[in-house]
């Protein structure tokens, strides 16, 4: 099965759409590649630097493009989702920029309850480890009409 361009999965364009491609989907989760994080014009650096941090907008645009894929898969209308929290974020490295290989970004569904989520992530490169955490979110039900 031919995954979608994440373009078509995720709300961010333009260079804001930090990920390269879906490697893997399933029900469960998602492994996407990036390469973003080495352009000179990536919008989350400052100072010509790319903090790991920025990693969780990544892993942010995974699980977008992973609920995207579930609706589609369910055949449900698109839903929008909000960043509720972030926990126990581990950070593996100072920055993001001075990693030469790709990005593999791993978001894992850990619980689905109603309109609210949660998915642990992992970034990493190569066999390295990155930084991982944990990411809540809320979608936006439509009200009943």
């Amino acid at each position: 099965m031919k995954l979608p361009d994440i373009a078509q999965l995720v709300p961010q364009r333009g260079p804001m759409c930090l990920l390269h491609e879906v490697a893997h989907s399933d029900e469960r989760g998602i492994v996407c590649n990036a390469l973003s994080h080495r352009s000179p014009d990536n919008p989350l650096r400052r100072a010509g630097i790319l903090p790991a941090l920025a990693g969780i907008e990544y892993a942010a645009q995974a699980l977008a493009a992973h609920c995207a894929l579930l609706q589609r898969a369910h055949q449900a209308e698109p839903v929008q989702g909000l960043l509720a929290g972030v926990r126990e974020v581990e950070l593996h490295v100072a920055r993001l920029d001075d990693i030469d290989a790709p990005l593999t970004v791993r978001a894992e569904r850990l619980v689905a309850n109603g309109p609210r989520l949660l998915y642990g992530f992992v970034i990493e490169s190569g066999q390295r480890k990155l930084l991982n955490g944990r990411v809540a979110v809320v979608l936006r039900v439509k009200a009943a009409a």
